[in-house]
């Protein structure tokens, strides 16, 4: 049995029909650059998690860049964000001209420890952003409290938590700004890059607006050097009909973590993913800790089972950021959980036959 770690085939079959009449439609309208797609996609966003302001853009990346941007963050300032994340989170307060500031993670959630926060912050910090890594949201109660304490600005990372949730409330909600991401691979994924930035800030949301389009408002008058960061016609067109799918996927996704979980249970050199109960999670990823992690990827590998390493390299010891000074040791969980973590197939079209198949497979590395 073959099982990829994503099977974007089985998520569009379903829903194909549908896919393909709202790209007909944009094709017929010729419209391929802010049609009425992207701010339907906005409208239906911001309702969806309970934000005011939705501005679609053209990645995720580009989401966290204009975030930073918007905020007036920039050479000499610094921001507080966690090692253990996808690359993103700190290229774009890198490429504003500020600096990330590391902190540990918490082991439990993979998420940044908000009681290491405080510690880190110094009179250059002026922003928070936190990552709700796996689909988990942070403690955004204690983050938020610190920030109000240290007149802190604070960006949600969301790239992988869409729809996830911290005390009931939506992620991205909480802080200045929320950003999505909509690389296929994600749980809400679009047929190329996409992202977007949320907000309950009006003044920040037409400054998010007017960056995207090379800061330009009126057309030709710029008050801002801008990007060209517009979310595609398309890519709108075929979210608008995903998001409606959403809700079902998540649970779908829950309902499998709740399978890996009993069924992994029995495994000594496996732990499964600990959720707060604060949270609800959207399992992005299904990342387990375990012993032997290479010996474990190279005996699913020949059972023909995806699985995938998020991620092998912390931040803070990547070659481009040398100059910030960190070294093996500054943050010994977040360097734990790069060499022992691993995701395994979490999507909700598995079948049962396919999740015991998994299981099966890691009992028999470890029990032989």
């Amino acid at each position: 049995m073959k099982i990829p770690l994503l099977d974007l085939q089985a998520q569009y079959q379903p829903i194909l029909p549908q896919v393909r009449a709202a790209i007909d439609e944009v094709i017929a309208k010729n419209n391929y650059i802010m049609g009425y797609q992207v701010q339907e996609l906005e409208e239906k966003m911001a309702k969806y998690l309970g934000i005011k302001y939705a501005i679609g853009c053209a990645s995720g990346t580009d989401a966290l860049v204009l975030s930073v941007k918007a905020l007036g963050i920039g050479a000499g300032d610094e921001v507080i964000t966690t090692p253990f994340t996808f690359f993103a989170t700190a290229s774009s307060i890198w490429r504003n001209g500020a600096k990330p500031r590391f902190v540990d993670i918490d082991p439990e959630t993979f998420n940044l420890d908000a009681e290491k926060i405080e510690a880190a912050i110094t009179p250059k910090t002026r922003a928070i952003m936190p990552v709700h890594l796996f689909g988990q949201a942070c403690n955004m109660t204690r983050i938020m409290e610190i920030a109000d304490k240290y007149n802190l600005k604070v960006i949600e990372d969301n790239a992988q938590g869409i729809g996830c949730t911290w005390e009931g409330k939506m992620s991205c909600s909480f802080g200045d700004i929320g950003i999505l991401s909509f690389f296929p691979s994600k749980n809400l994924g679009a047929m190329g890059d996409g992202g977007m930035c949320l907000t309950n800030d009006e003044e920040l949301a037409i400054k998010l607006r007017q960056l995207r389009a090379h800061g330009e408002n009126p057309k030709y008058y710029h008050k801002w050097v801008g990007f060209n960061s517009r979310l595609d016609t398309i890519q709108a067109a075929v979210l608008n009909v995903k998001l409606d799918c959403l809700s079902q996927w998540s649970e779908g996704r829950r309902a499998n973590a709740a399978f890996y979980n009993q069924q992994l249970a029995s495994i000594k050199q496996v732990k499964t993913p600990y959720i707060h109960p604060s949270a609800v999670s959207v399992y992005n990823q299904y990342t387990i800790y375990c012993e032997n992690r290479d010996g474990l990827i190279n005996h699913l590998k020949e059972k023909e089972i995806g699985c995938a390493i998020y991620y092998p390299l912390p931040l803070h010891l990547q070659e481009c950021f040398a100059e910030l000074g960190y070294k093996v040791g500054d943050f010994p969980r977040a360097e734990k959980a790069s060499k022992s973590v691993l995701s395994l197939p979490i999507y909700p079209e598995l079948t049962d036959e396919q999740k015991s198949y998994i299981v099966e497979a890691i009992k028999e590395f470890y029990q032989g």
